[in-house]
């Protein structure tokens, strides 16, 4: 024997660590207090005071916009109301996409690649979602973030049926049909929401083509051809 450990599963690269447990950790906290487990009757308003303090809200960046005032902690929002959730069921699915394919990216990625694509999600999101008529409702929870990285791995899978004569276009089968999804629960319940997830796909699969290993030298080719 070699001596070697093989696992039955790769672990996960550390910066999705980084980006889920804080997630996580957040929505921990928070449902202990809403239940009344921690913090006594302050920790039943604990997520509402989450969502005052990290929630995106368009009114208040319209605001900055209009003023060319940016504090620091309201323009930061851009990028932490992807750690806030709405309840314990939205903060699952967020880190259970997020661990699936932050692993699928970040074995591939560079780690800056990884945030770059997770937190340009977030931003694009939240811009689309303020100049597309998002509605005065404030923007949270980590889907537009998730979105990025499900450009990133259309991306590889564009890469992939490229570079074996595959039809590309089947590289969009699953941000089709989440976009279907998400559009169709957005319809039930009256949110655009699913504005910023679109958004954030969008700028996944775009930054990917500068941020993914060699892109920016692939990039510059593709426009010498032109």
């Amino acid at each position: 024997m070699s001596g070697e450990h093989n696992g039955a599963v790769n672990p996960l690269p550390p910066v999705v660590w980084a980006l889920a447990l804080p997630v996580i950790a957040m929505e921990v906290v928070l449902w202990l207090g809403q239940n009344g487990i921690v913090g006594g009757a302050e920790g039943i308003g604990w997520r509402l005071e989450a969502f005052e303090r990290f929630a995106f809200s368009p009114g208040m960046f319209e605001w900055m916009w209009e003023n060319r005032r940016w504090p620091l902690g309201d323009a930061a929002r851009v990028v932490t109301y992807p750690f806030v959730h709405l309840g314990f069921g939205h903060a699952v699915f967020v880190v259970m996409f997020l661990l699936a394919l932050g692993k699928m990216v970040g074995e591939v990625f560079r780690p800056w690649a990884v945030l770059a694509v997770f937190f340009g999600g977030a931003v694009a999101g939240a811009l689309a979602y303020t100049g597309l008529g998002g509605g005065p409702q404030a923007l949270i929870g980590g889907y537009p973030a998730v979105f990025g990285l499900i450009g990133a791995f259309t991306y590889l899978l564009w890469l992939r049926l490229g570079a074996t004569g595959g039809n590309r276009l089947r590289a969009f089968g699953l941000i089709a049909a989440l976009v279907a999804i998400r559009v169709s629960f957005g319809l039930m319940l009256g949110g655009n929401d699913w504005i910023a997830d679109i958004a954030g796909f969008g700028a996944g699969f775009a930054l990917s083509f500068v941020v993914s290993p060699g892109g920016a030298a692939r990039m510059l080719a593709l426009l010498r051809q032109r």
